[in-house]
Parts: C-alpha cells; sequence; structure tokens
C-alpha cells in the first residue's frame, strides 16, 4: 500500500500539468489548487479502502480530463434546469410558476441597471418601493392599497404583528391549517405574540360562534382559504361578507389569508374555480392576503391589499423592512400583474394559464413525437405508450380537482424497471422528472413548460 501512495504526483507536479494544459489561465490558481489537492485525498482515501488508486491517475490525458471535469462541475450552479412532466403544474419543489417573457426582461433590467425603485421620478424625491405596484394593484382589484413581501407567510406574520400583539384572533376550527414546510397557522399566531381563539367545529363553525368569541380584545376576525385540502360531508363555514357584516357590527376588521390568490376567473378556462380577490374585496374585507408564485404566475411574493389606513400602518411596522422585496421581484411581479389589464391575451402570456389552458390535441401531437423518440432510443426494452392522464394545479389549489392530460408512458420489460429508467432520465444534461404509477413511468406533458427543448433533451438518452 505504501507502494502505491508513493505513486501519486505531489501537488507541484499536478500544478505543472494544470499550467502545460492551461487549466490555471482558464480557471484560476486558488481554484486549481484545491482540486488537485481534493482528487489526491480521493485517490489516498480510495487506495486505502480498494487498494487501488483511481484510474485515471495512470494518464496524464486522463488525469486532465478528470481535473478539468472537476473544475467545471465546480463552476455549474446546482439549482438546475429540469423538466416538468409530473404533471404538477405549480410544483413547489420545482420552482412553481413560471415567469412570463414580460416579467424576465423587466427583471434582467433592473439586474442590469440602476431603476427608480424607490425615487418618484415626478417630484423628484424619495417614494415607497411598493409605489407603482400598489396603484396597480388597486386598478386590478379594487383595492385602496397594496403592500409587498417575500411570501405569503410573511404576509400573514405581518398582518398579526402589526395589529394583533398581545390580542385575540378569532378562527373557525376548521381552517386551522398546515402547509408544506411546516407553515402552520397557530405557530405563525404565537410568533406574532397573538393569542389564537379556535371558534366551531372542525367540519361545521357558524357565525353565532364568531359573536360569542368577540370581546374588547379582540383584534381580528380571521378566515383562511384550505386551498390545500377539503373537508367533505356535513360541511359548514361562514363566509366572508357574513364576517364583515359582524365585524362592522363590533368594530372589528376581517382578515383572509387565500393562499394562492386569483385575480382572474378560472372557471371561464373551464378549470376548477379559485376564490377571487376582487370578489373580496367587494366583500368589504379588510386585508386579504396571497402569493404572487401561485396562480398569479409571477415570482415568489406575498401580497396583501385592503384598506389604506391598515396598509400604511403595514408599511411603517418594522418587520416590513425585515420581510420587503428586492428590485428584481418588484419588477417581475409588476410586469406580471400588467399582463392583467389584457385579460383576454393571458393564456398566451401568462405561462401558467397557458400550460393550464393547452387543447388535449395539442398535446397529443406532441406526445406522438415523443413516444417515436422513445422507442427508437430504447429499444425493446420498455413499452411506449401514449395514455390519457390527470394532471393537478398544485401548489395547495385544488388538491382534489384533476386537469384532463395526456401522458407518454413507460413499462419495463424484460426486467427492467422504471425507477432505473427514472434514475437515466434525472442524469440528462437537463433532467426529466416525472412520476411513477402503477409500476409505470409516466410523462405528463400538461406540466411541460418547452416540448421542442424536451425532445432535444430526450434524443441524448
Amino acid at each position: 500500500m505504501t507502494a502505491l501512495f508513493r505513486q501519486l504526483p505531489s501537488t507541484d507536479k499536478l500544478l505543472q500539468l494544470a499550467q502545460e494544459e492551461q487549466l490555471i489561465a482558464e480557471f484560476g490558481r486558488s481554484a486549481v489548487v484545491n482540486c488537485c489537492r481534493a482528487l489526491l485525498q480521493e485517490a489516498r482515501e480510495q487506495i486505502k479502502s480498494q487498494q487501488n488508486p483511481p484510474h485515471f491517475f495512470a494518464d496524464s490525458a486522463l488525469l486532465t480530463q478528470a481535473l478539468r471535469r472537476r473544475l467545471t462541475q465546480a463552476q455549474q450552479v446546482k439549482i438546475q434546469s429540469v423538466h416538468n412532466l409530473t404533471g404538477t403544474v405549480l410544483h413547489t419543489n420545482l420552482g412553481r410558476a413560471l415567469w412570463s417573457e414580460a416579467a424576465q426582461n423587466a427583471a434582467l433590467t433592473a439586474m442590469r441597471q440602476n431603476v427608480a425603485l424607490e425615487y418618484d421620478l415626478q417630484e423628484g424625491k424619495r417614494s415607497h418601493r411598493d409605489h407603482y405596484i400598489s396603484e396597480l394593484l388597486a386598478e386590478l382589484t379594487g383595492a385602496e392599497a397594496a403592500c409587498v413581501v417575500n411570501n405569503n407567510a410573511a404576509a400573514v406574520l405581518l398582518m398579526l404583528a402589526t395589529f394583533a400583539k398581545d390580542k385575540e384572533v378569532i378562527i373557525s376550527r376548521g381552517e386551522l391549517i398546515e402547509i408544506g414546510g411546516a407553515f402552520r397557522i397557530p405557530d405563525i399566531m404565537a410568533q406574532a405574540g397573538c393569542k389564537l381563539v379556535e371558534v366551531g367545529t372542525t367540519n361545521r363553525t357558524h357565525l353565532a360562534d364568531y359573536r360569542r368569541a368577540i370581546n374588547e380584545n379582540t383584534a381580528f376576525l380571521m378566515k383562511v382559504h384550505s386551498s390545500n385540502y377539503q373537508i367533505c360531508g356535513f360541511t359548514g363555514s361562514v363566509s366572508e361578507q357574513e364576517l364583515v357584516e359582524l365585524g362592522q357590527e363590533f368594530s372589528v376588521p376581517v382578515i383572509t389569508d387565500l393562499g394562492s390568490g386569483a385575480l382572474t376567473d378560472l372557471a371561464q378556462y373551464h378549470l376548477p374555480p379559485e376564490p377571487m380577490v376582487q370578489e373580496k374585496c367587494r366583500q368589504g374585507v379588510d386585508l386579504i392576503s396571497f402569493s404572487g408564485d401561485k396562480l398569479l404566475g409571477g415570482p415568489q411574493a406575498g401580497i396583501i391589499v385592503g384598506k389604506k389606513a391598515l396598509i400604511a400602518q403595514l408599511q411603517a411596522h418594522p418587520l416590513k423592512r425585515v420581510l420587503r422585496c428586492d428590485k428584481v421581484i418588484l419588477a417581475g411581479l409588476e410586469a406580471t400583474l400588467r399582463l392583467y389589464l389584457q385579460p383576454e391575451h393571458l393564456t398566451q402570456t401568462l405561462p401558467t394559464l397557458n400550460l393550464l389552458t393547452a387543447p388535449l390535441a395539442q398535446l397529443t401531437q406532441h406526445a406522438e413525437k415523443i413516444k417515436s423518440l422513445l422507442e427508437n432510443r430504447l429499444g425493446a426494452d420498455y413499452l411506449v405508450q401514449i395514455e390519457a392522464g390527470a394532471a393537478q394545479i398544485g401548489s395547495g389549489s385544488q388538491p382534489l380537482a384533476r386537469i384532463p392530460s395526456v401522458a407518454v408512458t413507460l413499462e419495463g420489460k424484460n426486467g427492467q424497471k422504471p425507477t432505473a429508467l427514472f434514475a437515466r432520465l434525472k442524469a440528462l444534461p437537463q433532467p426529466v422528472i416525472g412520476r411513477i404509477e402503477h409500476n409505470k413511468l409516466w410523462l405528463d406533458l400538461r406540466s411541460a413548460a418547452n416540448l421542442d427543448t424536451l425532445r432535444t433533451t430526450l434524443e441524448a438518452l
């Protein structure tokens, strides 16, 4: 074993080889030194465990290739582009909503140039960074003003911390939700320093339950849209309209957390309906929070719309600075919202709606091309078929509702397993992410963003 250790080159010899191959000029001396040391350490570990060094130490050309490969990998961003063929359009683990072209361009401008973020060009003085978006959301929703933070959980926290610290917030037991990432309404209330007052039962809550719980220390009547689950059967709940009337009777504001938050009627596209922000504004809800990167189809953000006086207090709270968005997110969000000024074009301009409304005939045409390609690449190892699929919106929106889709399915033959093929797809230059059901690998085209690029990727199999 000692002889094997002696066969390893020194760091200086590796550096000399790297210098000859221009690796130092290309990647920098520090990166090359670290890479050489890491390769040598790995070689020592392999000698200890397997009694032989890595094969590339036997040849200078192979060693150069190994160095270049490691150096190149070290420079690659690990948040990697993938093809989403899961059938979940707004997939939380895959980044949720795709940005529109308009949002991408606005974000690039904000990245590359100085922008009037907190500067009023007309008045020539400092303004608030939410100013443009607040005016735009007022036009789109009918709200008096708006506030933007980095996600909807932050929006809920800011509302509670601003108005309900050391006070009580009344909420139905059936709305004490938990969403992904261990976000729980009771925990958020505890962090905000307010007291949770549960009313009603899990499946039924009445207006009288809220009425009995109101006292001089009540800060809010709160509604939370149960977007990621549904309670069916013998159920009953109180609408925002009823709560607003009760709140006005006792001078208690009403807030609602819509979660996904739709600005357009999804039913017009034959999609499962979601409560609209505009509807809650018309009902007189004082503050409404929702997400920017779900049904809205933009960047991750938490949006609060409502009464101007209340929004002003949110903007003045110290937490707002902690939770605020940067110029890139605000630019992308504003560009996304401006698409809603032309609602007739949303299915073309907004990627989320484009995916959700793509005709089955169009998906079938793409599926036939992908099926043919996969049959040529995989030979007799897999049975490749086109089957009807059932996609979903995702990110907590309508968990039981399914959207008709088309999928290419692959079933192993001759002992081949779908898990093995899934591993090969995930190892492609741009990984392909599907789902395994009924011992088949399903590639659902409803969630596929770029089908031309997908075919190019699959040709590498």
